[in-house]
């Protein structure tokens, strides 16, 4: 018998290869890095450039700006011009949930909560209730071209929500303003019907993958509880913020933006583990700090307006990366029949129902059921069932997706010949050309308005030292056209000035006689 060969030092035995090649393949990594991250960052750079500089073709198509970058992304796709391959879901789902989180706290976090209590009952009707009469009616509609109910309901629930941001797109290109109680009603309306939306498609993705999972009587119950939690907890989340921004002072100013994104994330992530509803969360969290005399509130409202933007771009960009036009045509017959549907048939319905109790005049009701475009949530939510592995998810991304885009071209184009069809544009005077800020690490007691004179007030040709100004107020400047002019006791108020006054709180009333209603920055 011949004894065994001694193992050669020579050769280390296999196992040991293995390090070696996962040394190499971060040497080759690292050695590509820079190339490859310096790819990523210009492509990614030239895809916001171009969403960014491109959103001016809104203003003359008439459409809102979600489409052109969803647009871009397709062509940018495998299948169009820029030939990127994509098609992770899951990337694209994290980042949209953190995109709708920030986008909903600027939302909220700029929602003035005087003109939102006077709306709060029909816009939250119309979120909740609405949401679900939508998506049952939507479910009707696709069963009866076809769909299996769970598929039926599946749709109906992913495209139960709004996106004010597509209307009030479409109605600042073309400088038309709506009435405060329709325009407030459809904002209140889209920032808080995405949780009702997420809430459905969860639910009715679950007993797709899982039928007869989920009872019908549960259905209520469920809601409840993720809105209750997602409720109180916001307001936790809100009120706590509140108080730790107002005591706690940072040692630099942009510190304040840092805290504030960490509170939205806060407020999105502890509800959601706790089985509660994180985008409700997130925006009552919004609605109660930006209603606060928080430090450098206005420079908070500026970052959060442009990480919202930053937001929505990403966004759809992402979510047109995803799409292949080549898989549309399939689904272009049914995705037009439940477009129209959903236009014509389910919104006015339900909206109608809705707002009956609150005594909206029928052109009002007529034209907040008519614009209640979809957006990227839509199209999001999409990707639950995908990335869930439920049967025919792929095909329900395309009809949704088909869905969106038909249902924003729509009513997208009529919304300024509608508004001023019904009457509902506001005879408002055109916003203040110029923003004046104080920006204060504590509260000060004071503040700053702007004033529109109008020629029917009686301040209109009269000197300033002959208006009887209280005490605590004074003009510190007017605008007049494009031409700055300091004010002086024998400078003459004209039509069409902007006049900024620094008063007293209990000074509003008295100046409000004077100069009208203050502007809005």
């Amino acid at each position: 018998m011949r004894a065994p060969a001694a193992p050669d030092h020579r050769h280390p035995p296999s196992h040991t290869a293995a390090p070696e090649a996962a040394l190499d393949g971060e040497r080759s990594l690292t050695a590509n890095e820079p190339f490859t991250i310096a790819l990523l960052l210009a492509t990614a750079g030239v895809l916001l450039a171009v969403a960014a500089l491109s959103s001016r073709i809104t203003d003359r198509l008439g459409v809102p700006f979600g489409l052109v970058f969803l647009a871009i992304g397709i062509l940018a796709g495998s299948e169009g011009l820029g030939g990127i391959e994509f098609e992770n879901y899951g990337f694209a789902f994290r980042v949209g949930t953190v995109a709708l989180v920030l986008i909903l706290f600027d939302g909220g976090f700029n929602t003035p909560l005087g003109p939102m209590r006077r709306v709060l009952a029909p816009a939250g009707v119309l979120a909740t209730i609405g949401v679900v009469a939508t998506a049952a009616l939507t479910a009707v509609g696709a069963r009866l071209i076809g769909f299996e109910w769970n598929e039926a309901l599946l749709v109906g629930a992913v495209v139960s929500s709004t996106d004010a941001a597509a209307v009030f797109s479409a109605l600042r290109a073309s400088g038309v303003h709506l009435k405060r109680r329709v325009g407030v009603t459809l904002e209140v309306e889209s920032g808080a019907n995405d949780p009702m939306a997420v809430i459905l498609t969860t639910i009715v993705t679950r007993n797709l993958l899982e039928p007869g999972s989920f009872a019908g009587w549960r259905l209520p119950l469920d809601v409840a509880i993720q809105l209750g939690v997602g409720l109180g907890l916001g307001l936790a989340v809100g009120f706590g913020g509140r108080a730790l921004l107002l005591r706690r002072r940072l040692t630099a100013g942009g510190l304040y933006a840092v805290l504030t994104v960490a509170l939205a994330f806060l407020a999105f992530g502890v509800p959601t583990l706790l089985y509660g509803s994180g985008f409700l969360a997130v925006y009552v969290a919004a609605v109660i700090l930006g209603n606060a005399p928080i430090p450098y509130r206005t420079s908070l409202t500026r970052v959060h307006d442009a990480l919202a933007w930053l937001s929505q771009v990403s966004l759809f960009l992402l979510l047109g990366l995803l799409v292949f036009p080549s898989r549309l045509l399939d689904v272009a017959g049914v995705g037009l029949v439940l477009a129209l549907f959903l236009v014509i048939v389910a919104r006015p319905l339900v909206v109608s129902l809705c707002l009956a109790p609150f005594r909206f005049p029928a052109r009002e009701a007529a034209f907040v059921g008519w614009v209640g475009l979809r957006g990227a949530v839509p199209i999001m939510l999409a990707t639950f069932p995908v990335l869930a592995g439920a049967p025919g998810a792929t095909r329900l991304f395309d009809v949704v997706f088909f869905i969106v885009v038909a249902n924003a071209v729509l009513p997208g184009a009529t919304v300024v010949w509608l508004a001023r069809r019904l009457g509902l544009e506001s005879r408002e005077p055109p916003g203040p050309p110029a923003v004046l800020t104080i920006e204060s690490l504590q509260p000060l007691r004071g503040e700053l308005l702007s004033f529109y004179v109008d020629e029917a007030l009686a301040v209109a040709g009269a000197p300033l030292a002959q208006l009887p100004f209280p005490e605590g107020a004074s003009a510190m400047m007017i605008v007049r056209g494009g031409e700055l002019i300091a004010p002086k006791g024998d400078t003459v108020i004209q039509p069409g000035d902007h006049v900024y006054v620094v008063s007293r709180p209990e000074d509003r009333p008295l100046l409000q006689l004077m100069f009208g209603r203050p502007e809005e920055g």
